[in-house]
């Protein structure tokens, strides 16, 4: 049941941010909103693990609980009431998601995250057998890892403000090339820290440009395209995590920093391929049209 408030707020959380700034700042604000699960996670992982430790796991659930009511009365008091233009129809939603460039932006983001969760979801073993850390670092590590995809997700929200798509492809291929460097650096501790700090700020500077990519593709019916978009990289999630532990099972772990760097370069083959068929289509013109019209259809009162 938790899981499905996932997408839905991300989503909707995104659309809504979009709506409350100016267009020149409507990546950072999509980064913004993305941050706050990134920053979750840095201090949600090891303060939830804490409090079940001390006072059991019930206690866990019950502070998320009372975070969700103050998060609840912040909206409340907070978030403008947002007035529709028009409503879009529940075919008109639909058609927007399954226009061929909304689906090519969205199968380069399950890409995207396939590449990090073929490595992140098996980072733990990587670092202790190869690297050589033991297991009571690896947490610590991991804590430097959350910080690197805030940083990124926050540089990602301005790189798309200024340009989206060559933004994107440059950091598609950054991350091929970090995830390639990872199979040789992981043999070295200070190294292996070095570029996993590199690689969030890689992985994670794709997300903002994406889902504002795909807002903007459907302007005129963005929400479910926008709660789409989530599906699709959760979708990337289980895919990179399954493929990755084919690949264990036939290469063993030194294998994977490869798989994630192949899937990284698709994504990056992928954003190339949309790039070519805005400018045959004149897409890349009427884009800023498509940002400003979000806006114009949905004003906060």
């Amino acid at each position: 049941m938790t899981a499905l408030a996932h997408g839905t707020f991300l989503g909707s959380g995104t659309l809504i941010a979009t709506h409350l700034v100016p267009t020149h700042k409507k990546g950072s604000a999509v980064a913004l909103v993305l941050a706050g699960l990134t920053i979750a996670n840095i201090v949600g992982v090891p303060f939830g693990t804490f409090i079940g430790q001390e006072f059991g796991w019930r206690a866990s659930f019950g502070v998320i609980t009372v975070l969700g009511i103050i998060a609840l009365a912040g909206i409340w008091k907070n978030i403008p009431v947002i007035t529709e233009s028009y409503n879009a129809s529940v075919m008109q939603e639909i058609k927007a998601v399954v226009r061929p460039q909304v689906l090519l932006m969205l199968i380069t983001g399950l890409f995207g995250c396939a590449s990090l969760f073929a490595l992140f979801t098996y980072i733990s073993p990587v670092l202790q057998e190869i690297s050589g850390f033991q297991e009571q670092n690896v947490t610590w590590i991991l804590v430097i890892f959350g910080i690197s995809v805030t940083i990124g997700n926050l540089i990602g929200g301005k790189l798309a403000d200024w340009k989206l798509l060559p933004a994107l492809m440059v950091n598609f291929a950054i991350l091929s090339i970090v995830l390639a460097a990872f199979s040789v650096t992981l043999h070295n501790p200070t190294l292996a820290i070095a570029t996993l700090f590199i690689w969030g700020i890689a992985a994670f500077s794709i997300m903002p440009g994406i889902q504002l990519r795909t807002m903007t593709l459907a302007s005129e019916a963005p929400m479910l395209v926008a709660t789409s978009n989530h599906s699709f990289l959760n979708i990337g999630n289980a895919f990179g995590a399954y493929i990755g532990g084919v690949v264990i099972t036939h290469s063993g772990l030194g294998g994977l920093p490869w798989l994630a760097a192949v899937l990284a370069l698709i994504g990056f083959l992928l954003v190339i391929v949309i790039i070519l068929t805005d400018k045959k289509s004149g897409h890349i013109q009427v884009d800023q049209k498509n940002i400003t019209s979000i806006t114009k259809h949905s004003q906060p009162n």
